[in-house]
């Protein structure tokens, strides 16, 4: 029980711009010894979600090589270091795409499945912030192509229990349409909301048809939408 495997030796072979790639000399329990490739996506990232006050969110329109083609998707980045706080690389990231600064910002998430984005295992901290369009001017920069406001229409669809031996799980689909008319742009996407109910309660929203909007930003986008709008009503019905 006392063997194990042991790393003698890590090589970095390539330094990118968002990955690190290595090779690993492995002892096995046997004494002899492998070659292990080990890649590392060393920063993690932030995204945020732009609302304005009628209901629209701002989203930039990138190129993205991992999949080879342009996405719509909102404002999000790597950190610049491992010592960057995501609340700051999501004001730094709404900033460089937009051109929107100033702005506070709450986390409402952590996205971090492992197949969640096609280029490796990346680690995303989900903020939303509330928008006043007279006060902020909208301007495309950095690695994105076009920044823009979009009309959200989200519709709740079909819900169902699915129970289990550890918990009930309540699972709700919901239809995410996003356009913006001035762009000839219209868009939909297909999210489920899974939410395990009793003493130990988990909330998760995955993307099951996303068009063209990146990864999983339309499942980012449905929970900032709920956090916001439960947040206007529960608001609303303090103020009354």
């Amino acid at each position: 029980m006392d063997q194990q495997v042991k790393r003698v030796k890590r090589e970095l072979i390539k330094h990118g711009a968002i990955l690190d790639m290595y090779e690993d000399t492995m002892e096995l329990p046997d004494g002899k010894q492998e070659t292990w490739d080990f890649i590392s996506h060393r920063k993690g990232a932030a995204a945020v979600v732009p609302v304005r006050g009628d209901g629209k969110i701002l989203m930039v329109k990138q190129y993205r090589n991992a999949i080879d083609r342009m996405t719509l998707e909102i404002p999000a980045g790597s950190r610049d270091s491992v010592t960057e706080d995501t609340r700051v690389c999501a004001a730094r990231e709404l900033e460089e795409e937009t051109g929107v600064k100033g702005l506070p910002v709450e986390q409402f998430a952590c996205y971090g499945d492992y197949q969640r984005d096609p280029r490796a295992r990346v680690i995303t901290t989900a903020y939303f912030s509330l928008v006043n369009e007279k006060e902020v001017r909208v301007k495309a920069g950095d690695d994105a192509a076009d920044a823009a406001w979009f009309t959200v229409k989200l519709k709740k669809g079909e819900s169902r229990d699915v129970t289990t031996d550890a918990a009930v799980i309540k699972k709700e689909d919901f239809s995410l349409e996003l356009e913006n008319e001035d762009r000839g742009l219209k868009i939909g996407a297909v999210i489920c909301k899974e939410e395990r109910q009793g003493l130990v309660r988990e909330r998760k929203y995955k993307v099951k048809e996303g068009g063209m909007v990146a990864v999983d930003h339309a499942a980012i986008i449905t929970q900032a939408l709920e956090v916001v709008r439960q947040r206007i009503r529960k608001n609303s019905c303090t103020c009354g």
